[in-house]
């Protein structure tokens, strides 16, 4: 079975300055991909282009070009490797396709602050990902240290990989062929549980989740250390802030950063992604809590979060729970370990629905926590009520 793990590396300083310039020429040949293409669409809906022009330049073609042409006119696009080149024009083209099919928005340049370009590098070699111990050899950069020992297996090959660059952070992403029966598959103890009941949950802001068997997940949020390092956060972010705004007072252009401004950012970015390595840890740990008892289904409901977050007073609290993200790693999870996933229709009333009774109380308010029904008089919990109906949900779509 294929499997992804992901690692902190530690490369020298030769190859550190390899990696950031490659995916600084991948970055650069994506933005271009994404100009050439947002061109020819303005002009095919201006009707500047008849129906035997191109209006879309695939990935192939325009690597034709960046090979032919671009390449002779830019000698140092040549610094980066082919294949990461390519899956980088790959990429932007797949943006397109999802803009086109209608499942996501226009596609973007991408900035280098973001810093969510990785480089992709398959197998083509015998001795390519080949993963020792303390050190893994990676194609183009040679053998690379591990920062941290134990994460990869020991002795395997890997497909193919990317390597990234985060917040002053060197990363890798490996795809290994493993046994089922491995140490490494931490999903073969739920494959093999014994089936339980099915589950409700109902996903919110004061919790992250409540389950209908009385479990509750705590929102991370809301805890002294998340608030402690937010609180940190801002006050470096005004830091930086105000060292933007000593430049322009010196006339100094803002494009030509100092080695203190780019100290600062660097606080900055460590601090974004501490916080969010928190949040994604509390996440993998919640999934896991619910799928290794194993139960025979899960409900959820099919949130509207780009609804959710229209509310001015919400829409940080909602951002800050990454609904999204925890609901396709459940997805992924359930899939996996062979648990069905139901997700009931965003309109179906969970929360002012009386699970005694069936009756729908119009009148609950947000700030109503303890639901009481008007008919049958009866009292529970807001969201473990609506974690009930859902697990009860007759009408709903098997993803």
């Amino acid at each position: 079975m294929l499997k992804a793990f992901k690692t902190e590396i530690a490369p020298t300083e030769e190859q550190k300055t390899k990696i950031i310039r490659s995916i600084g020429v991948a970055r650069f040949l994506y933005n271009q991909y994404i100009a050439y293409n947002r061109r020819l669409y303005k002009m095919y809906q201006r009707g500047m282009l008849d129906e035997r022009q191109k209006h879309f330049v695939t990935a192939i073609d325009f690597d034709k070009y960046v090979n032919h042409k671009l390449k002779k006119e830019l000698p140092w696009i040549d610094r980066c490797g082919s294949k990461a080149r390519k899956k980088a024009l790959v990429n932007a083209e797949q943006a397109f396709r999802r803009f086109f099919a209608g499942i996501s928005h226009f596609p973007t340049f991408k900035k280098r602050a973001n810093q969510d370009v990785k480089l992709y590098f398959p197998r083509n070699n015998r001795g390519d990902w080949k993963i020792w111990r303390h050190k893994l050899m990676v194609p183009t950069l040679k053998q690379v240290k591990l920062k941290e020992y134990g994460y990869l297996p020991v002795g395997s090959v890997a497909k193919s990989g990317t390597v990234s660059y985060t917040a002053g952070r060197f990363y890798v992403s490996v795809v290994v062929d493993i046994n089922e029966k491995s140490k490494h598959n931490k999903d073969l103890a739920s494959c093999y549980a014994k089936q339980t009941e099915g589950i409700g949950i109902d996903l919110g802001v004061k919790d992250l989740a409540v389950v209908s068997d009385v479990r509750v997940f705590e929102n991370i949020n809301k805890s002294s250390k998340i608030k402690r390092l937010e609180k940190r956060l801002r006050r470096e972010q005004r830091c930086l802030s105000r060292k933007y705004e000593s430049r322009k007072k010196k006339g100094i252009e803002t494009a030509a950063v100092s080695a203190n401004v780019e100290k600062q950012k660097l606080k900055v970015q460590k601090l974004h992604q501490r916080i969010t390595r928190i949040r994604e840890d509390h996440e993998n740990k919640t999934v896991h809590e619910v799928v290794k008892q194993k139960p025979r289904f899960i409900t959820v409901e099919n949130l509207n979060v780009r609804g959710m977050m229209k509310n001015r007073h919400l829409a940080k609290a909602v951002a800050a729970q990454r609904f999204n993200h925890l609901l396709s790693k459940l997805k992924h999870k359930a899939k996996i370990i062979g648990i069905e996933f139901r997700e009931v229709d965003r309109f179906y009333p969970s929360s002012k629905t009386c699970h005694a009774c069936g009756h729908v109380h119009r009148g609950l308010k947000l700030k109503d926590r303890v639901y009481i029904c008007p008919e049958c008089g009866y009292r529970m919990d807001r969201d473990y009520n609506a974690s009930l109906n859902l697990r009860d949900a007759e009408e709903y779509r098997v993803v």
